[in-house]
């Protein structure tokens, strides 16, 4: 099969389209025939070996322990361990897949769900981290409910777009914040208010927020901290550049310092797959509540120019590989 593989840490000039064996499914995994995956920001974390603690969590010391990068994906199941059950071959899913920048990739059974009748395979890829990661921030560390005032910072982002729909939908009383040409946007898949950060400054103006979710990490703590209401949610989501040794890693451990002196909460938005999660946001969709933001999509011998493209930190939503 094609992958896209990675044999060193650096730029995405280090990735190269090669023939590569099948990727052997266990007895509790489903081999899926990727139609389209997403790229995310850990994607050129992982790319750049970047911040250099991750090397110490998994990702690899000299060289990265996955060849095939990619995490999450949509196509369709090829094939069923003998464990698996509710899923055959020919079931068109969405999930997190291990090395999903190639024509086929494994996931296990219980992190992979039925795609939305609804979407495209491209607009499917565009799910399973950002939006779950959304609905974490805003459902679960923010405790949203209606009538809130929630502040989202990078609005017009993968996880940004997500997290706007799902505070509108749950009530809340949204304002996002973006720059001049993502305006409309932000607006349009429900903010009630916008913020064009290149012209305005909201940490400057009287409004306070119950909860800001922030997606960026550009900002000082102590800034953040005075847009919030005085028991209102700090939701820390990431964030970092490459060549940090710490990377956003730092930014969450002066938060949970600060937490312990102040009367806000300030939380850091824990990573993780989980099912429950994939089916609240596939639900939220075929509800019509949430609509996937595509940006881009890349051939899968282009995906080193996707990767370009997201760590610049300008995407509109998401962008993906079209695989087949």
């Amino acid at each position: 099969m094609k992958a896209v593989v990675q044999d060193r840490f650096g730029p995405p000039d280090v990735l190269r389209l090669a023939d590569t064996g099948l990727p052997e499914a266990g007895a509790d995994d489903v081999l899926v025939r990727v139609r389209a995956a997403a790229l995310n920001p850990a994607d050129w974390h992982i790319l750049r070996g970047d911040p250099l603690v991750a090397r110490l969590m998994g990702v690899g010391l000299t060289r990265p322990k996955a060849r095939v990068a990619g995490i999450d994906a949509a196509g369709v199941v090829e094939a069923a361990g003998v464990n698996v059950r509710g899923l055959r071959t020919g079931d068109e899913v969405l999930g997190f897949c291990r090395g999903a920048f190639a024509e086929y990739a494994c996931a296990a059974a219980d992190l992979v769900v039925p795609k939305p009748a609804s979407l495209t395979f491209e607009q499917a890829a565009a799910v399973p981290v950002a939006a779950t990661t959304a609905l974490r921030g805003i459902r679960e560390v923010g405790e949203v409910t209606a009538g809130q005032r929630v502040l989202v910072i990078g609005a017009s982002g993968g996880v940004g777009t997500y997290a706007v729909q799902i505070a509108a939908a749950l009530g809340a009383e949204v304002t996002g914040v973006c720059s001049t040409r993502n305006v409309e946007l932000v607006r349009s898949i429900g903010a009630a208010h916008v913020i064009d950060y290149t012209t305005d400054d909201f940490t400057s103006g009287p409004a306070r927020y119950d909860v800001i979710l922030d997606n960026v990490s550009s900002l000082p703590l102590s800034r953040l901290r005075g847009a919030l209401t005085p028991k209102g949610t700090l939701v820390l989501n990431g964030g970092g550049s490459p060549g940090h040794v710490f990377g956003p890693v730092a930014g969450i451990v002066r938060a949970a310092v600060a937490n312990a002196f102040v009367s806000q909460r300030l939380r850091p938005l824990p990573s993780r797959q989980n099912r429950e999660e994939l089916l609240a946001v596939t639900g939220l969709i075929e509800d019509g509540k949430l609509t996937p933001v595509v940006d881009r999509a890349y051939p899968l011998p282009d995906t080193a120019e996707g990767l370009r493209h997201v760590e610049q930190g300008h995407a509109r939503g998401k962008a993906v590989v079209t695989v087949a």
